[in-house]
């Protein structure tokens, strides 16, 4: 198969992706800091991600029909375009709002963005599967870089929000964003090579949902790795930093703002870099698909562990203390290491499990599963920090993660090259 112009239409595709999840690593941190020193509770701070979660899996369910049928570009353009209009929508939030119109401007703002967010994903992913090159491992080497690297892009993304929170304040830092983004968009629509499919008019929405079935155990597997993660990732572990670090001053704030920042983005930077290194760390150009399977199926198992640790860490003490924060941090870290190589895995296997015809729908499936397991997280994250904690969101994650290694184990190597459509 021929890939014209193969390697410039993958630069630019990953150098429009970096540049969307900037502003959306910068967004969430803005919303999250910006709506808890307004005095939202963590459940009303869940609430104003939801929509976002809810609007990735429509949007991943139908985005590969989408793609397949007006082409990969075309949902790439559509998915930066709407992140520079939710932007501008968010800078239009009054203050004098009460808490209920602004959680619903905001949900329906953030709604937009995941629209936006999973139509750049669905599109920058599938785009690996049509111009990676066909030998010496190329596929799981072009897909870790551009996930690995747009998560590094995200925990940078991360440190922004909050340091533009802390210098620049709400509207101005989101104004900026989108000045951003739309030059970057422009550049994007003027640069972007040949290389990407143009779509077919044969497409049928009913092909979105697989009869692989290594696709829908995968996708299963996603979900639970997913939630496992934003169910301390998105509310507790911001707001238990932020009610250790805080002294309620305007001072203290801003401090808190910088460390909290500062942690999650070396978090989200971490896990990209383990993220793209993963072949190198597994070998991969030395193994076979089906021991690559096998390392996934051990990777998933070993994750679980970490969060059982830590929520029994913090369950067994009664107040927070340095160590214990230090511990936490470092827990942490180690979670993101293994997370990330689970997670290129996940990436890589999706796409040997395809084929080229039906590239974006699987793709699509796949992300509404992961799109899914971050709506659960996102949810339980609010909640169970109310019921229960930091401890409560650890052990919850915990369970999560064994749900997904129950599912990697059903994954089986017969399947690897998909199912025709």
């Amino acid at each position: 198969m021929t890939r014209p112009a193969g390697f410039a239409a993958y630069l630019t595709v990953t150098a429009a992706y970096w540049a969307f999840m900037l502003t959306d690593g910068a967004l969430r941190m803005l919303v999250l800091l910006h709506f808890h020193t307004l005095g939202f509770s963590p459940v009303q701070l869940a609430y104003l991600f939801v929509l976002y979660e809810i609007a990735g899996v429509v949007t991943n369910l139908s985005a590969g029909w989408i793609a397949a049928r007006f082409g990969l570009t075309a949902t790439l353009y559509a998915g930066l375009s709407l992140q520079v209009v939710a932007l501008l929508a968010l800078a239009r939030l009054d203050p004098e709002w009460s808490i209920a119109a602004s959680v619903t401007f905001v949900m329906l703002v953030q709604g937009l963005s995941g629209v936006a967010k999973d139509l750049a994903k669905m599109s920058s992913k599938s785009a690996v599967k049509i111009l990676a090159p066909d030998d010496g491992g190329g596929l799981f080497r072009w897909v870790a870089v551009l996930t690995g690297s747009k998560n590094a892009v995200k925990g940078a993304g991360f440190l922004l929000g909050a340091a533009l929170l802390a210098v620049c304040g709400f509207v101005p830092s989101v104004l900026a964003m989108a000045a951003i983004l739309f030059v970057i968009l422009a550049g994007v629509v003027v640069g972007m090579p040949s290389g990407l499919p143009i779509g077919r008019k044969d497409a049928r929405f009913s092909e979105v949902f697989s009869k692989n079935r290594n696709v829908n155990w995968l996708s299963g597997a996603r979900l639970f790795l997913f939630g496992a993660r934003d169910v301390w990732f998105v509310v507790g572990i911001p707001i238990y930093f932020y009610a250790v670090l805080s002294d309620g001053s305007h001072e203290g704030n801003r401090a808190a703002f910088f460390v909290i920042g500062t942690f999650m983005a070396v978090w989200t930077i971490l896990y990209g870099v383990v993220q793209g290194s993963a072949p190198r760390i597994l070998r991969a150009s030395m193994l076979t698909d089906a021991e690559i399977l096998t390392r996934a199926k051990r990777w998933a198992a070993m994750l679980a562990v970490v969060p059982a640790a830590l929520a029994s860490l913090v369950w067994l003490s009664p107040e927070p203390s340095p160590v214990l924060t230090v511990t936490i941090i470092g827990g942490l870290l180690a979670f993101g290491g293994i997370f990330a190589v689970n997670s290129s895995l996940h990436s890589f296997l999706i796409l040997s499990f395809t084929d080229a015809r039906r590239v974006t729908m699987d793709v699509g499936f796949y992300y509404m599963s992961n799109a899914a397991g971050r709506l659960l997280g996102t949810v339980l994250s609010g909640l169970t920090y109310q019921l229960g904690g930091l401890a409560l969101c650890l052990g919850t994650a915990a369970v999560m993660i064994v749900l997904s290694s129950a599912a990697t184990t059903q994954l089986r190597t017969s399947e690897n090259h998909g199912v025709p459509a």
